[in-house]
């Protein structure tokens, strides 16, 4: 079986993240790059379905050099092979544009799976997995916090407002998973060592047959117009109970509109 992980490179979320005044796109050296947390799960569960059914797992990824720390990690934790679409056309790429330049390069790998985070911490979407399912004619199974596969046949376990649905589809799919699914192992120093031997190819917009008129700032369908710093925290309110502490209370409430 032959399963591809899309992972991305977004900022740490204990850093404060910042947006370029030039572009209005997000200033990604102004934080540490680290891999998207919900594609470590993703990337565990591919390997998970690797040791039960056997075959290899490729990573795809989509951004600037540095990006190929994240591509390090996830063949740390045991990926067999990467490709890296790179290129400064790319840049400021929004959901739909994304989309695009990974299934384009997805038409070029040979999968039976695609597997992703169901959204990234920077974005927040969500809506990557169904965007590349549509572009690529599969059946998309989103959500998920259990997959099954049997021969070619997926089902998943879908994570709603009111439970769970079960779904089921043939191969080839795409899947989007929720953090409960797994627990993602740590790479061993054996793997860290052989992650550096594992092969990284890099694509550009011409060798994966992008339309560049549909990615990077000019093929955004959306856009940041304008954007401001966020005004410092205003001190508390402070209610002295004299007896009518509690009456205090809930008028503030009220007047906030909470009750």
């Amino acid at each position: 079986m032959n399963i591809v992980v899309c992972v991305k490179q977004v900022p740490d979320t204990a850093t404060e993240r910042k947006l370029r005044s030039d572009d209005k796109t997000l200033d990604r050296d102004a934080a540490d790059g680290v891999i998207n947390e919900l594609c470590e799960y993703a990337v565990e569960e591919a390997l998970r379905l690797k040791e039960a059914h056997g075959g290899e797992v490729t990573v795809l990824t989509m951004g600037p050099d540095k990006a190929s720390d994240t591509i390090r990690k996830a063949l740390a934790m045991g990926a067999d092979k990467a490709v890296h679409l790179v290129d400064d056309a790319l840049h400021g790429s929004d959901a739909l544009g994304t989309s695009h330049a990974l299934a384009q390069a997805l038409k070029k790998i040979s999968f039976d799976l695609v597997v992703l985070g169901s959204e990234s911490t920077d974005a927040r979407t969500g809506v990557l997995a169904a965007m590349l399912a549509e572009r690529l004619g599969v059946p998309q199974l989103t959500f998920a916090n259990q997959v099954q596969i049997d021969k070619d046949a997926i089902s998943i376990q879908r994570v709603t407002d009111y439970g769970y649905d079960r779904v089921e589809a043939s191969l080839p799919a795409v899947v989007s998973v929720v953090e409960k699914i797994n627990e993602p192992r740590y790479p061993s120093f054996k793997g860290i060592m052989a992650a550096k031997k594992k092969p990284v190819e890099k694509l550009g917009v011409a060798e994966a047959e992008i339309d560049a008129s549909q990615v990077g700032l000019v093929g955004s369908w959306s856009e940041v117009v304008d954007f401001a710093a966020a005004p410092p925290r205003a001190a508390g309110t402070v209610v002295k109970d004299e007896g009518d502490g509690g009456v205090k209370a809930a008028d503030f409430l009220a007047s906030k509109k909470f009750v």
